[in-house]
């Protein structure tokens, strides 16, 4: 018993204060308690002089010496490699790997290894769900309550803003050698003019234009500057020069067709041979009925172009359709100036939508339907209707109620608006509305206005006087409609019209940008439905728009599409490398 009571392991305990034990790292603790047995010829450090109370009196002493140092003089560098919050190690190391994230991309696009998209789509807060996930959440917890919404509502508005994929199309006028060639004999020709004389309002007339200058091209004639009839309808007298820029008309097409002012003296007092071509003509019809007649009497005079020339050209024509629209009929530079003005101060808080809103009255006399405004204006339509039978421009066998199934009649505000909140426009988005007054005065505009408080006209936007030179002068007022219309992010007519194709086309043209075309036929049956959720109403909004946000479209059938609407593949091509 002796024996074994000496043998007892005796175990000692010291007190030491907690700051030298927080300043010992785990290493420094284990090598205490676990330390290596060493070999025994080594006689210094042999496993008995562990025991030894002198050596661990000069061990404690060395590290509480160290641990007061530290205390002391706050050495920069901890021991220990654990901090007092752990969840702030995490987060710190999240955001550090974020800003990581964030150079590397950064790097990577200088070098041409990222595309954009993918950048802004890290640096634009995609990578949040992620860590948020990493640190313990859910994807659904991220976004409850109120930050779901908000971040919902701004998806919402990426989404509406978001361009079509112009599938890498680009402007490309070639025109052939041929076409070239012939070019040089035409434009130094002084023996044919023709004068041509346009109706309509100002877009009627910028197609007219289009058409004079091919017709003056298949017959090799010099072009005197068109004229503008005066409208009957808004009795604007405006001249060619008046609305669009004359000299940049006639320098863009002077390897194509010789613009001139008026008449040589040497022609004026010749008496012009005066015709009207029939609906959709060819070019070799053109050349065989006015050719001889031009050449011989050296004038011709042609009226009423509206629809008289054919769309199925050769390549070399149409090319010549889309140079005149898009490139020589420039406007005039007060409205060029001014347009550009007011399309400025829309967009000098954000993208902006632009829209077409047909609800004059002449336009739902002409159309053949009614305003919806109240039973009175209703009435007043009818019996504008009976007076003038000749207006009606729809099909006079068809009741109201079916024009607007089969997608005939204009939206008017309550359809535009419900349709813009279905395909996700922002309520706090910037709206500009073009078009002549409504029918019922603006108050005709309110269910817009009380949905889209950000609702302006060229009146809400120009400063005081600067829209003097441009009273009672419809054409002029079209013209700054046009020119804010077409800089906008987004554009949506309320109707088919001329403004509207040409704007199509404009769009196209200069890179597909966003054009909502309402696809009124497949979605007025479900506006008539008032048992339909919301919810699911604003779906099958979108799913009938999906393939009617201005992507590129090809000419379903040349003898009926017009190439300044449907410019691909005549006047568009896509690069080599795409």
């Amino acid at each position: 018993m002796a024996k074994s009571k000496n043998n007892t392991k005796k175990m000692s305990y010291i007190s030491v204060p907690s700051q030298i034990i927080n300043s010992l790292s785990t290493s420094s603790l284990q090598s205490l308690l676990l330390s290596p047995k060493k070999s025994s010829r080594n006689k210094l450090f042999s496993f008995t002089n562990y025991k030894s109370p002198r050596l661990w009196f000069f061990t404690l002493f060395f590290f509480c010496l160290f641990g007061m140092l530290k205390l002391g003089f706050h050495l920069e560098q901890p021991l220990i490699p654990f901090s007092t919050y752990p969840c702030a190690t995490t987060l710190s190391q999240l955001s550090s790997s974020n800003r990581y994230l964030k150079s590397k991309v950064s790097t990577a696009s200088g070098n041409g290894k990222f595309e954009n998209v993918q950048k802004n789509k890290i640096l634009n807060g995609f990578i949040q769900p992620q860590l948020l996930i990493s640190n313990g959440f859910s994807k659904a917890q991220a976004f409850n309550g109120s930050d779901k919404e908000k971040y919902e509502e701004e998806f919402g508005k990426s989404e509406f803003w978001r361009q079509p994929d112009g599938l890498g199309y680009r402007s490309c006028l070639d025109f052939s050698k041929d076409y070239r060639r012939t070019s040089e004999g035409i434009v130094k020709d002084r023996s044919k003019y023709l004068m041509v004389v346009l109706s309509g309002g100002m877009n009627q007339q910028r197609n007219q234009i289009v058409d004079a200058v091919v017709i003056a091209r298949i017959l090799g004639a010099a072009l005197v500057v068109p004229i503008l009839q005066v409208n009957i309808i808004w009795g604007d007298e405006s001249e060619f020069s008046d609305i669009f820029d004359l000299e940049h008309f006639k320098s863009v097409l002077a390897n194509d067709v010789r613009v001139v002012s008026s008449l040589p003296s040497t022609h004026i007092m010749k008496r012009p041979v005066e015709r009207t071509p029939p609906l959709h003509v060819t070019p070799r019809w053109i050349r065989s009925r006015y050719l001889k007649q031009i050449k011989k009497e050296e004038v011709l005079l042609l009226r009423g172009l509206e629809s008289r020339l054919s769309k199925d050209l050769p390549s070399d024509l149409q090319k010549l359709r889309c140079k005149v629209a898009f490139h020589a009929l420039r406007f005039a530079p007060p409205i060029f100036d001014l347009g550009n003005k007011l399309a400025q101060r829309m967009r000098s808080k954000g993208p902006y939508l632009a829209l077409h809103l047909r609800m004059e009255k002449d336009v739902w006399v002409r159309t053949g339907c009614l305003p919806g405004l109240s039973h009175e204006y209703d009435e007043i339509i009818n019996n504008e209707r009976q007076k003038h039978p000749e207006l009606l421009t729809a099909r006079s066998n068809m009741t109201y109620h079916d024009r607007r199934l089969a997608g005939l009649c204009p939206l008017n505000a309550m359809e535009v608006t419900r349709l813009l909140k279905s395909l996700g426009a922002p309520k706090d988005a910037r709206i500009y509305w073009a078009g002549g007054q409504p029918l019922g005065g603006k108050e005709a505009l309110d269910p817009l206005k009380q949905e889209f408080p950000h609702f302006y006209n060229k009146e809400d936007l120009a400063l005081p006087g600067e829209l003097k030179p441009f009273a009672k002068r419809a054409s002029l007022l079209a013209a700054l409609d046009y020119i804010v219309s077409e800089k906008s992010d987004v554009f949506m007519p309320s109707h088919g019209g001329n403004m509207g194709h040409a704007l199509q086309g404009h769009r196209a043209y200069a890179g597909y940008k966003k054009y909502i075309t309402p696809n009124k036929r497949h979605m007025l049956p479900y506006f008539l439905n008032s048992s339909l959720p919301e919810a699911e109403f604003n779906r099958i909004i979108r799913v009938v728009h999906r393939d009617s946000l201005g992507k590129p479209e090809l000419k379903i059938s040349k003898a009926r599409s017009d190439v300044t609407k449907y410019p691909v593949p005549e006047c568009m091509c896509k690069d080599s490398q795409t």
